[in-house]
C-alpha cells in the first residue's frame, strides 16, 4: 500500500485563469470545450479511481479589480462572482458534477495567479459550492495550498504534479505569509494592504500590465515576466515612462524572489524587501538588444550622443544612493530613455518601434518545441527526488514532454487560454510586421480571434492536458490536446515510455 493516495489514472490541466468583469480581461476562450472535456474525464474507467488535478492558476484574482495585490476581505466575493459569471459558470457545473460521482477525486493545486485558495474561508466556499451538504462529494475535494505540490502513485508509478512558480523568481509564492492572511481572516481581523509586499511578477501585472491591457488586450497573451517586456510596454504607450521608477525595482525584486524567509507560525511580520539588495539592471536587459540598437542608430534632439545618454541612464538605474529623486527628476533615467526612445520612434515609425521590441521579448522563444528543457525544467528537475516517476507541471504556458532518462518523465500541462503564434516570417521587417501590427494596434480581443496570417489562425487551438495511467501493467504518461467541443478524446501529441 502507497504512502499516498492511489488512482488508475489522473488528468492533469493547469492554467485555465478564470477571471475578469470585462471580456477584454477575460483571456481563457474555450470554456465549453473545458466543461466538457472535465465531464469525458469523468466518463473514463467507471469502476476506477480516476483524478483530476487542476495544477496552479485555476482563478485569476490579478484579472479581478481589488484593492492591493491580494484580495483578503473581498475573496469570497470575488470567487463568487467568478463561478457566477457566464463565461465560466458552466465549468464549475461540470466540476460540480465530477465530485458527485464515486471514484473522482478533484485536486486544487495553488498557482500565482490565484492565491487566495490557499485561505480556508475560500477554500470552504468552493466545496460548499461544488458539493453541496452532499459529504462524500464534498470529501472528493482536496487541495494543495502550501507549495508542498500534490504526489500521488498511479499502478507502480509516483507522480508529482506542481505548478512552477515554486522555482520562479519573478512569482514565487510567500506561503508563511499566505497562512498569515489565512490566520487573520479565521481570527476576523484584516490586512493592511502596506502589509503585503508582492512579488515581481505581481507587480508587473498589477501596476503595469493591467494598463496597458486595458488598451491593448493581447499584452496579456504574452509571458509578462522578463525584463525586455519593458521596451515593448514604452511602445506600446510612452506614458509608462513615468512608471519607470517601479519598472526597475520590479526588474530588481526578482533577485530577491528566490529567497526564503523563516519565520515563527503567527498572524505578524508579512516578510518586505531587502532594499539594499542593488538590481545590477542593464539597459540592454531593460530595453533588449534590438530596440537599444536602433536608437544608437540614429541621431537624438539637440545634437546628444544616444551611446552616451543611455550610458548615463545605466549608471542612474544601479545608483545606491539615488533614492526617488534621481529616477523621477526630468533629467533621471526615465527622461534619458524617453528621449532616446522617441527620438528614435519619429525616425523609424511605431510599427517598426514595435516589431524590435517583440523580437527582444521573443527571442530565442521555443513555445513549440515540446523537449525544450526549458528553466521550470530544469529547476524543478534539480530538486525533485529519484522516487518519482512522473513530474508534471504548468505555469509557463508552454506544454512539454521529455524524457529525463532512468524511466523518468516530465510534462508540462500548457494551458488553456489564447496563445499567439509569432513567427519569424511575421517578425522579420516592417513590411511583413505591419499587417500584425494593425491587428496588435487595434487592441481588441475580438479581432485577434478573427486574424489569420500565413494561413494559419493568430490564435492557437491549443489546449492541453496531460494524463498519467495505469494500462496493462505499465504506467503511461500522454500529452494530449483537447480538441472540437471537448466531448471526444483528446489527440495524442507525446507518449512516454514509447512502447
Amino acid at each position: 500500500m502507497s504512502d499516498f493516495p492511489e488512482y488508475d489514472e489522473i488528468h492533469v490541466i493547469s492554467d485555465i485563469h478564470m477571471g475578469g468583469d470585462k471580456p477584454d480581461f477575460q483571456i481563457l476562450r474555450e470554456t465549453s470545450r473545458l466543461a466538457n472535456y472535465i465531464r469525458w474525464v469523468a466518463g473514463q474507467r467507471p469502476e476506477g479511481r480516476v483524478a483530476l488535478i487542476l495544477n496552479g492558476d485555476v482563478i485569476d484574482t490579478l484579472a479581478e479589480d481589488i484593492h492591493g495585490y491580494v484580495a483578503v476581505d473581498e475573496a469570497v466575493a470575488i470567487l463568487r462572482r467568478i463561478m457566477k459569471d457566464a463565461s465560466f459558470s458552466d465549468i464549475w457545473q461540470a466540476l460540480a458534477d465530477f465530485v458527485k460521482l464515486q471514484g473522482r477525486t478533484l485536486i486544487i493545486v495553488i498557482g500565482n495567479h490565484d492565491i487566495e485558495l490557499s485561505f480556508p474561508v475560500v477554500q470552504h466556499l468552493l466545496i460548499t459550492s461544488l458539493a453541496g451538504d452532499d459529504l462524500a462529494a464534498r470529501a472528493r475535494i482536496e487541495f494543495s495550498t502550501t507549495g508542498a505540490g500534490y504526489t500521488c502513485q498511479v499502478g507502480n508509478a509516483r507522480v508529482y504534479c506542481t505548478h512552477g512558480n515554486e522555482v520562479d523568481a519573478w512569482n514565487y509564492n510567500r506561503y508563511e505569509d499566505l497562512a498569515k492572511v489565512g490566520r487573520r481572516l479565521n481570527a476576523g481581523r484584516s490586512l493592511d494592504p502596506s502589509e503585503w509586499y508582492p512579488n515581481a511578477g505581481t507587480r508587473m501585472v498589477k501596476e503595469v500590465m493591467n494598463d496597458v491591457k486595458r488598451r491593448f488586450a493581447w499584452i496579456d497573451l504574452l509571458k509578462p515576466e522578463t525584463s525586455a517586456a519593458v521596451g515593448t510596454l514604452l511602445v506600446l504607450d510612452p506614458s509608462q515612462i513615468s512608471k519607470i521608477g517601479k519598472l526597475l525595482s520590479i526588474v530588481g525584486e526578482k533577485i530577491q524572489g528566490s529567497k526564503q524567509v523563516d519565520q515563527r507560525l503567527s498572524a505578524e511580520g508579512f516578510h518586505q524587501p531587502d532594499q539594499e539588495i542593488p538590481s545590477s539592471i542593464t539597459v540592454d536587459r531593460l530595453l533588449g538588444p534590438n530596440l537599444k540598437a536602433g536608437i544608437l542608430s540614429s541621431a537624438l534632439p539637440g545634437g546628444r550622443n544616444a551611446d552616451d545618454m543611455l550610458l548615463a541612464a545605466e549608471e542612474n538605474l544601479n545608483r545606491t544612493d539615488a533614492g526617488s529623486t534621481a529616477i523621477d527628476s526630468t533629467l533621471g533615467t526615465p527622461q534619458l530613455i524617453l528621449d532616446s526612445l522617441t527620438g528614435w520612434m519619429r525616425g523609424v515609425g511605431k510599427d517598426e518601434a514595435l516589431r524590435r521590441a517583440l523580437k527582444d521579448w521573443l527571442a530565442n522563444d521555443k513555445t513549440f518545441d515540446i523537449t525544450d528543457q526549458d528553466d521550470t525544467y530544469k529547476q524543478v528537475t534539480a530538486v525533485v527526488g529519484p522516487a518519482i516517476d512522473f513530474i508534471v507541471t504548468g505555469h509557463t504556458h508552454l506544454e512539454r514532454a521529455i524524457d529525463m532518462g532512468g524511466g523518468r518523465y516530465y510534462f508540462n500541462s500548457g494551458t488553456w487560454i489564447r496563445l499567439l503564434q509569432f513567427t519569424e516570417a511575421m517578425l522579420k521587417d516592417t513590411a511583413t510586421f505591419r499587417p500584425v501590427y494593425d491587428v496588435l494596434i487595434e487592441g481588441k480581443m475580438e479581432t485577434i480571434d478573427r486574424a489569420v496570417f500565413d494561413n494559419r489562425p493568430f490564435v492557437m487551438n491549443q489546449t492541453s492536458a496531460v494524463s498519467i495511467k495505469a494500462e496493462s501493467g505499465k504506467v503511461v504518461g500522454r500529452l494530449l490536446h483537447v480538441m472540437g467541443d471537448g466531448t471526444a478524446a483528446p489527440v495524442e501529441i507525446k507518449k512516454y515510455p514509447e512502447k
